[in-house]
């Protein structure tokens, strides 16, 4: 570790660095995120950051919260990127950390263009995103082979914080197999009935996960028709990434934290192994 350490990039004054944090379990930083982390001066973090991460901060660093939350007085986007370019101006390491990964709904785009508009140089430092990572912690994978060959990942609100208007619903019900979705729990009953009107079954399976990769994660298991009803009903809140198809139905055999807490894991969640034998 010590010599792969002596490798990672220095992280120079008056630089930005966009980091993504991963979807919460500390374990899931890169090298070059905690490289970041234990050399930044001013440490820009969100809502989503699991603030375990921020353990890894020198001891000096000054860790200013810019977390933005639905419903709820929030920094604008704006004043955040012009905060990076401040701090960057004053000749000190800045390490914007962002939960997931910056370039996947993370809006780390805008704030890059904002720092290259002002002259300030930069690195982008992928994370583990939530839509992936996340879903593994439940036991879900995105893709698999007898399930599906695409994946499509969106979110449930647009900057205004409803459902987009703009989203071709038919083509993505028809196009891709299955559907992660990123901030879609609040308007769930909405994007249930579009779904549904767009071609897909009413008994789909359709998995929620709540605070992924921590020890407060939770998933709920349901189906299309029920998912507003038994979201209500369960008493789940956001942070949530939500999926919907049948990878959904691998949870019952590739529950790998629920295994290590007793569950019993089914060997042919999907029946694949009775088809075959039968054709």
């Amino acid at each position: 570790m010590g010599a792969m350490k002596s490798r990672l990039p220095k992280f120079e004054a008056g630089h930005v660095w966009l980091v993504g944090a991963g979807p919460g379990d500390p374990g899931l930083l890169t090298l070059h995120a905690v490289n970041a982390l234990e050399q930044a001066d001013v440490i820009v973090y969100d809502a989503l950051v699991n603030e375990d991460c921020l353990s890894y901060a020198q001891p000096a660093a000054t860790l200013e919260y810019a977390g933005k939350r639905g419903g709820k007085p929030s920094p604008q986007q704006r004043d955040i990127s012009l905060r990076l370019v401040e701090l960057a101006h004053a000749g000190r390491r800045v390490l914007r950390l962002k939960g997931g990964d910056p370039f996947v709904f993370g809006r780390g785009g805008e704030e890059a263009l904002t720092l290259v508009e002002h002259g300030v140089p930069f690195r982008i430092v992928p994370g583990i995103t939530a839509g992936i990572g996340g879903l593994a912690y439940a036991g879900i994978p995105v893709t698999h082979r007898e399930t599906n060959q695409s994946v499509t990942f969106l979110t449930g609100h647009d900057a205004t914080g409803l459902v987009p208007d703009s989203m071709d619903w038919t083509s993505i019900s028809k196009g891709s197999s299955v559907i992660v979705m990123y901030m879609a729990m609040k308007h769930i009953g909405l994007i249930a009935s579009r779904l549904m009107a767009a071609g897909r079954s009413k008994d789909e399976p359709i998995a929620f996960v709540c605070n992924a990769t921590t020890g407060e994660q939770r998933v709920l298991e349901t189906t299309l028709k029920d998912a507003e009803a038994d979201v209500e009903r369960s008493g789940l809140r956001p942070p949530a990434i939500v999926v919907v198809g049948e990878v959904v139905r691998l949870r019952a055999a590739l529950d790998w934290l629920g295994a290590s807490k007793g569950r019993v894991l089914t060997q042919d969640p999907l029946g694949t192994r009775r088809e075959k034998d039968a054709g």
